[in-house]
Parts: structure tokens; sequence; C-alpha cells
């Protein structure tokens, strides 16, 4: 994975960039500040970013916020403090993973792997809850526009399909399109 380091202490920052390179990942950004870390989170666009809490000039829980907000990416936060309080602040702000300082390779190598897998569940969920949302709006203008050809033309709910799907392959646009055209036309509201 391509990954972007944000962390102020340059030492962290250093082992953090070789046991990631170790893993077989490539650090293409470090930040020394939270305002670094989102701009070079939109310019390089990484796979996954990784963020201490306490950053200075931005921390890095709004720097996350930022970041997710713009382009969501996987992010797993580092801190020295293990408080609930930060940790809910933290998964509130989009973090998909949680390392306490001091860490070695054995505990943020896993930690990586799963906030990629849980980050790659989630936008399938989120790309399958648009497709049926897409769905059902399409169902209910069609829906609509049979119901308006039906009353209009009396037609049966079938043949009423059947026109607006003719109309589709003759046009070549979408059922879609053809019964928003339908709704445009003859909708008063009355129906």
């Amino acid at each position: 994975m391509r990954v972007l380091v944000a962390e102020d202490e340059t030492i962290i920052r250093l082992d953090l960039k070789t046991l990631l390179e170790r893993a077989g990942h490539t650090v293409i950004g470090e930040a020394r500040d939270g305002d670094e870390a989102v701009s070079l989170a939109e310019r390089l666009r990484p796979d996954l970013v990784v963020m201490d809490v306490k950053m200075p000039r931005l921390d890095g829980i709004e720097a996350v916020r930022r970041i997710v907000a713009t382009r969501p990416v996987p992010v797993v936060m580092l801190t020295a403090y293990a408080s609930t309080d930060l940790i809910d602040r933290a998964t509130g702000a989009g973090a998909f993973g949680y390392l306490v300082k001091p860490f070695r390779e054995a505990d943020l190598v896993p930690a990586i792997a799963t906030a990629h897998a849980r980050f790659v569940e989630l936008e399938a969920l989120r790309a399958e809850a648009a497709s049926l949302s897409e769905a059902l709006a399409t169902r209910k203008v069609l829906e609509r526009a049979k119901g308006i050809l039906m009353a209009r033309d009396q037609l049966s709910e079938e043949a009423a399909f059947a026109r607006i799907r003719k109309a589709s392959q003759i046009s070549g646009r979408p059922m879609r399109v053809i019964a928003e055209a339908l709704l445009a036309t003859f909708d008063d509201g009355s129906l």
C-alpha cells in the first residue's frame, strides 16, 4: 500500500517508515504536523494514513476528520494515551485502527491490515447501499410513470411497462430517463 505517515517526532516517524517499508508498503509522504498531513493526503492520495493523535498546529483527530471528509481513506491512529475518550474521538473522526506507543512491528502490521480490510468492507457496503438506493429511486419513478400511462391510456400494468421499455430500446436511453420524461410531461400531481 501507499502510506502517508504523520508523526511530529522525527525518530518515531523514521521508525514507522522503516517498519512499513520492511512490511512491503511504500511511504509516499511524511508529515510533521496535522496541517501538512491534510495537505499531503489531498495531494498524494494515499491508500492508508498512519497518524499521531497529538500533533502541532492541527491535532491528528481533526486532521483525520478533514482528510476523510475530502476523500475516505483508512487511518491508523498512534498515541501515547489509551483513554477511552481519545479512542472514541479518533473513531468518530474516521480512524479504523488505534495503536498505543510504544508499539512493535508485530502490532503495526496487523493494525494496518485490519484497518485496510475494514475500510474495503465499508466501501463495498456504501457502494451496495448507493446501488440499492438508486434501484429504489428508479423503481419509484417507473411505478409513477406506469400509473400515468395506465390512467391516461387505459393500459394494463404490463402494457404500460412494455411501452416504457420499448421507448427505452428505441431511444437508447435508460427506462428511468423515459419514465422521468413521462412524469415531467404528464404528471399533474393528481396521481
